[in-house]
């Protein structure tokens, strides 16, 4: 086995453990409001959300990953220790988060360390800024679209439905909050996911194995066992869930009835569906918290935990310079070692 080969199974390896990680942090994204309603237990919210993070592989198509495989960063700055590096700072703070029960996005996590190993290796003229700028500009857009769906679906609902018995409107929106929980993993298998995807393309291109034509296009031969890789991957995480975030998610920020819960995940996923088409990476964390904000609000501006939702929007804001600090940091260990990364 050759060096060059030896180097590209590592790095799939550790971009295939990050996309597990990524639905082990990220799994409270797709259960938690179905869990804290008590529409589904645990044990069959995280079998109900993993399936539906498998099927995004046939659904959604793959411009996110375009955009991550090739469009935030100059590809031919890009080697196999740039992107180890970039999946350990991602992975740092993904563990690290995931230990202080934060929901940060694991997508700015993996684009945080990505960048920051790149920068350590090329400098800053490795950034390509249109693929940045609608990444940063929908770390606004995707809470505020979210949470504007969320408080308008519950306000809709309320109306149409105002002279029903709360008891008939509830045994209702139990049923169908397993539609809009199945919706809201596929956009969250699907926009993730294919972070990871552009990830192995990438390494497979450092390698030689995809010419720059295949990266840009389906990738070849290789279509296929990307996406499989990765969406069985993220679903495998997304099984074994992160049980300290489902109880920030679903329980911390604002109480949930089923209702509520149908919206928020229906918010978060109109919201994932359009970012996905359009080839935008975005955070199913703050896509989530921000429509479960919405849909709390329209009780009562004090049933939301202001001081709960005040951290996860302090680690929001460190999330990508934090892992790029990081990415860096493990660049330049590798570099001590291996020179001539």
């Amino acid at each position: 086995m050759t060096n060059v080969l030896l180097l590209l199974i590592i790095t799939v390896l550790v971009a295939l453990a990050f996309d597990f990680l990524n639905g082990f942090h990220d799994a409270a994204n797709s259960i938690a409001t179905v869990v804290s309603t008590r529409v589904l237990s645990p044990k069959l919210a995280v079998l109900w959300a993993a399936l539906f993070n498998f099927v995004a592989a046939f659904v959604l198509g793959t411009a996110v990953a375009k955009t991550i495989g090739q469009g935030m960063i100059r590809i031919s700055s890009v080697t196999q220790y740039v992107v180890i590096a970039g999946l350990i700072g991602a992975i740092v703070w993904d563990l690290l988060t995931w230990w202080w029960g934060l929901p940060t996005s694991s997508s700015h996590a993996l684009i945080g360390g990505y960048a920051g190993a790149a920068i350590m290796r090329a400098g800053f003229g490795v950034i390509l800024p249109s693929g940045w700028s609608k990444t940063l500009i929908f770390i606004l857009v995707a809470p505020i679209m979210g949470l504007v769906l969320g408080f308008s679906f519950m306000i809709a609902i309320f109306w149409l439905l105002r002279n029903k018995a709360p008891q008939r409107v509830d045994v209702w929106f139990r049923k169908l909050q397993l539609v809009s929980a199945a919706a809201y993993s596929i956009g969250h298998g699907s926009n993730d996911a294919q972070k990871t995807m552009g990830i192995v393309a990438t390494a497979l291109y450092g390698a030689g194995y995809l010419t720059s034509s295949e990266l840009a296009g389906n990738w070849g031969r290789f279509h296929w066992p990307i996406i499989l890789a990765a969406q069985t991957s993220i679903s495998l995480g997304t099984y074994f869930g992160g049980w300290r975030i489902v109880h920030t998610m679903g329980s911390r920020i604002t109480k949930l009835r089923p209702v509520g819960g149908f919206c928020a995940e229906t918010a978060g996923a109109i919201t994932l569906f359009s970012a996905s088409l359009a080839g935008i990476p975005v955070s199913t964390t703050h896509t989530i918290t921000g429509a479960i904000v919405g849909v709390g609000a329209t009780t009562r501006l004090s049933a939301i935990r202001w001081g709960i939702a005040r951290r996860i929007v302090v680690a929001w804001i460190l999330t990508i310079p934090a892992s790029a600090l990081v990415g860096a940091v493990a660049f330049w260990a590798i570099r001590f070692f291996r020179p001539a990364a």
